[in-house]
Formats: C-alpha cells, sequence, structure tokens
C-alpha cells in the first residue's frame, strides 16, 4: 500500500495521484488517500470514494477493513452512491426463473437498458439494488475491495533539462547502463531507476554529511518494498554505506559501465549493514 493521509482531500492534487499511481505500478503497490472531509462534506464511513482514479476512504473504514475485516459495500460516483452487483449471478438467477428484462426493470425502478447494464458489470444505485435483493430473494451487492490494484497510469517523462548538472549527469550515466528512470517529486528519494531484471530505489546527494536522514528514510522504504537502495554523492569520503543504504560516488559510477557491476557495488555496499 502506498497511502496518503489528508485532512481535507481537496489538497490532493492530480499530480499527486499520477505520481502515487505510478509508484503504486511499479512497486506492484496499491494507491489509497485516507482522509476527513472535502469541500462537499464529510469523508463518510463504509464508503469508496475517489479523486483522479486514486481511492479514497474515511480512516473508520479503513480500520474496519483491516483490523474488523469488514469490507464497505458502497462507492460514490457522480450522480450519487451505488453498489457493485454480481451480474453474473443476476443473469443467471433470471434466466433460470425466465424472469424478463422488463419484470426487472418495473421491479428495480429503471429501464430495460438499466437491467442489462446491471447484467454487463455497471454499478446500481442503492434503492434499486435493494429491490431486486428483495424481489429475488437473493443477495446480489458485492463487498468493494478499497485496495484492488489498477495499473492505470500514464507513466511520466523525466525533462532531463529541468535538472540540476549533477542530477543531470547522474540520470544520463543511468540512462547509458540501459535503465529506465521514473523522478519523483513527494518522495525522500529522487527516483526509482530499472531494468529488465531490477529495481532500485535512487537518491541523491552532494554532501555525506548530510544525507544521514534521507538515507534512513530510503532504508526504511527498501526494506518495505523489498527493493535495493542507493545514493548516489558528487564526491564520497567514506567507502560504504548511509545508514544500511549503498553510496555510491559520481567517479565510481563513471568507471563501473554496465548494470552487473552497479548492482554488485550496491549488494556490497548494503550488505555491509
Amino acid at each position: 500500500m502506498i497511502v496518503k493521509v489528508l485532512s481535507n482531500v481537496d489538497a490532493f492534487s492530480r499530480d499527486n495521484a499520477e505520481e502515487m499511481k505510478v509508484l503504486a505500478e511499479a512497486l506492484e503497490a496499491s494507491p489509497l488517500l485516507v482522509g476527513e472531509r472535502s469541500g462537499s462534506g464529510k469523508i463518510e464511513e463504509g464508503i469508496v470514494y475517489s479523486r483522479f482514479s486514486v481511492p479514497i476512504i474515511a480512516v473508520e473504514t479503513l480500520a474496519d477493513y483491516l483490523m474488523e475485516g469488514v469490507p464497505p459495500f458502497i462507492f460514490a460516483a457522480p450522480g450519487g452512491l451505488y453498489v457493485k452487483l454480481d451480474s453474473p449471478r443476476l443473469k443467471s438467477i433470471r434466466e433460470e426463473r425466465n424472469i424478463s428484462l422488463g419484470t426487472l426493470a418495473e421491479v428495480a425502478g429503471v429501464s430495460r437498458r438499466t437491467i442489462q447494464m446491471y447484467e454487463s458489470g455497471m454499478g446500481a444505485m442503492i434503492d434499486a439494488a435493494l429491490r431486486l435483493e428483495e424481489y429475488l430473494d437473493e443477495s446480489l451487492v458485492l463487498p468493494i475491495d478499497p485496495l484492488a490494484h489498477s495499473s492505470e497510469c500514464r507513466g511520466y517523462e523525466m525533462e532531463l533539462q529541468e535538472l540540476d548538472i549533477f542530477s543531470k549527469e547522474i540520470f544520463e550515466m543511468l540512462s547509458s547502463m540501459g535503465f529506465s528512470i521514473l523522478p519523483t517529486v513527494k518522495c525522500p528519494f529522487e527516483a526509482l531507476t530499472s531494468d529488465d531484471d531490477l529495481m532500485f530505489l535512487t537518491g541523491l546527494g552532494k554532501d555525506e554529511r548530510k544525507l544521514k536522514d534521507k538515507a534512513r528514510m530510503v532504508t526504511d522504504i527498501s526494506r518495505i518494498t523489498e527493493k535495493r537502495s542507493v545514493i548516489f554523492i558528487e564526491r564520497i569520503k567514506s567507502k560504504g554505506n548511509v545508514e544500511g543504504t549503498a553510496l555510491i560516488g559520481r567517479d565510481e559510477l563513471k568507471k563501473l559501465g554496465n548494470t552487473d557491476k552497479l548492482l554488485d557495488l550496491v549488494e556490497n555496499r548494503s550488505d555491509s549493514r
């Protein structure tokens, strides 16, 4: 899980959402925003909201889901509150009992076309779903998993010209080795660096003496995500790591030349913790 916590979810921008989704995709995680309120009111318990395709829930909903095993059943969307129906079951019951679309439409208070859309996976208004359950004497409403992984992300294109000279030089060297660079903005590391076989959290720094706090956070994240972490520094004074994160100087990186040597160095220095 990649979790952001905000009192007012209106402060959650599109750029925040895109970065969370890209990071979640890269780390095989689920993005989640936990909030208290928005401009339109309180984030209600038991309801899954959404902003820029990132799920939003109240802290009470999160507690019920993770600690009590009680999932939410309602999601908010334009037009009101909805539930997810067991579409194949609804269609199967209707056909087995030889019930017409018109009959279910009249029961639910919707059109025949809407019943067809329910059977194809469209969410239903709460009152319509309850009327269908009562008429058929069947449970049709499905729980909602707010942590369901979604691969929806637009990707980031790194603009090297917007970086400082040191950062640009490091990322260009990594790119020349065949790595792809996923820059970050709100993280304690500057990028996710990856190729077909590996990924590591990548930090940048110019003064080894000022890296301790950053390295501690990066190391904690690397342990959670089970990824290696490395910080590239302009001038390295000690050969090793900071708080468990491998430390590599710019000149050392220039001499490595390929990904295998870089990975070996990262592993050797990370293991020295």
